[in-house]
């Protein structure tokens, strides 16, 4: 299990039974950094925000696991 897949799965654990405070602290954080900025980077922050709550909402907790198909595997 390589770096990224290890801080995935410890992030998917953190989710479980908080995604509602995990997509409010998102929106705060982007709202933030807009009136920082003067919402210069308004259309970068809206996607970030975006691609975290996807994440939040896909991974309820859960470790992913490889689908299951009926072809052998080969060595």
């Amino acid at each position: 299990m390589g770096l990224i897949d290890d801080l995935k799965g410890k992030a998917q654990g953190l989710i479980q039974g908080n995604e509602e405070a995990i997509q409010n602290g998102i929106e705060k954080a982007g709202d933030f950094v807009d009136e920082k900025t003067g919402g210069k980077f308004a259309g970068q922050v809206d996607a970030v925000q975006n691609a975290a709550s996807d994440f939040v909402a896909k991974n309820d907790g859960e470790p992913q696991q490889a689908p299951v198909t009926d072809e052998p595997t080969q060595p």
